[in-house]
């Protein structure tokens, strides 16, 4: 006999379609920063596994990711001018790039839901994408600020020096040549961190309870990217991005905060793109994805999005930045949508700004 779901697992996700006056605080918030996965009463196509599926080229990402990500630097440095301060302090460094990244990640959902309704989402044709569950919406509106709150702390508080200013670090070249390097490098290194973690987390039992909520969701939208509890929450957003720096530190490429704060967006693009389902083939934005290329080792939104749909405790694709790692241990599955004979690279899909 089947086990009888528990109610805190239950995906149903009604609350949308209910009384308002039902609503608490974190529905309103949900609604008043209309960050829903998908609108009620727009279609959205479906298509067949084997009809050709649209590539989005790296040009578009970088742009999308490279111009918000300076958005922050530019309103600190107009501030420090317009006030003639030397300085802004690191709490207040803090708030300014908290609140940027709360913004670009919403700006980020309100991009993928128009192009969900353009394009259609991955395995469309046997079951819709998840919504936001009744009993996570408390949960997954708490993610918006805590995800992004922790590594902004952590940046702050360990890179952020006062006297270097945004226009000091942009009018060297040197410094630029140092990012391009940086951004790729850090999403590989830090994938090699979140590879054992996130395989330690299905393969250890010990650790399984503390991942299985997230994988709750068979068909993620780009908000679950965060539905998780909190122990794993604390990995994923403080213990990755430590070790991930402690890294870079010690192979001499120290990151400074903003440099930081750059690889920061570029991957939390990849994060909410990999649990969005759409259906667009696309390698993440980075500098060195014409090297995982090289190796077939770049990841696409398919290869997390079966990770979901397939693994459980035992699952695959444990990468979530390349498949560089999960290609080394052994640990890729094949496509099915996303095959090199089923992209189209006549009909492009792009990142509006």
């Amino acid at each position: 006999m089947a086990s009888k779901q528990a109610p805190q697992d239950s995906m149903k996700s009604t609350w949308r379609t209910a009384d308002k006056s039902t609503w608490g605080f974190h529905h309103r918030l949900i609604d008043t920063l209309n960050v829903y996965p998908t609108n009620l009463d727009e279609p959205t196509p479906v298509h067949q596994k084997t009809e050709k599926i649209p590539h989005l080229p790296q040009s578009s990402q970088i742009i999308w990711v490279m111009c918000y990500s300076f958005a922050p630097m530019v309103l600190h440095q107009l501030w420090l001018r317009a006030t003639g301060y030397e300085y802004l302090g690191t709490f207040a460094t803090f708030q300014l790039y908290f609140t940027a990244f709360n913004a670009i990640i919403i700006r980020q959902i309100h991009v993928l839901r128009r192009l969900g309704h353009t394009w259609g989402y991955l395995d469309g044709d046997q079951h819709e994408r998840d919504g936001v569950p009744d009993v996570g919406v408390g949960k997954i509106a708490a993610s918006l600020y805590k995800t992004t709150g922790s590594r902004m702390a952590l940046a702050a508080f360990l890179s952020y020096n006062p006297l270097v200013s945004p226009a000091d670090v942009i009018s060297d070249w040197q410094w630029w040549a140092r990012l391009s390097i940086q951004i790729g490098l850090y999403s590989i290194l830090l994938d090699f961190w979140f590879y054992w973690y996130h395989r330690a987390m299905h393969d250890v039992s010990s650790l399984w309870k503390f991942h299985r909520k997230h994988h709750l969701t068979k068909h993620p939208n780009a908000l679950l990217s965060a539905y998780a509890d909190h122990e794993q929450e604390f990995f994923d957003m403080v213990g990755v991005p430590f070790a991930t720096c402690m890294t870079m530190w010690a192979i001499g490429l120290r990151l400074g905060f903003y440099e930081w704060w750059v690889c920061h967006q570029f991957v939390a693009f990849t994060e909410v793109w990999g649990h969005s389902g759409l259906r667009v083939h696309l390698s993440p934005p980075s500098t060195m994805n014409w090297l995982l290329e090289m190796f077939d080792c770049e990841i696409v939104v398919e290869d997390h999005d079966l990770h979901h749909r397939k693994g459980w405790r035992k699952s695959h694709n444990y990468g979530k930045q390349t498949r560089l790692w999960d290609r080394i241990f052994g640990t890729c599955t094949e496509r099915i949508e996303s095959i090199q004979e089923n992209i189209d690279y006549e009909h492009t899909a792009y990142m509006p700004l």
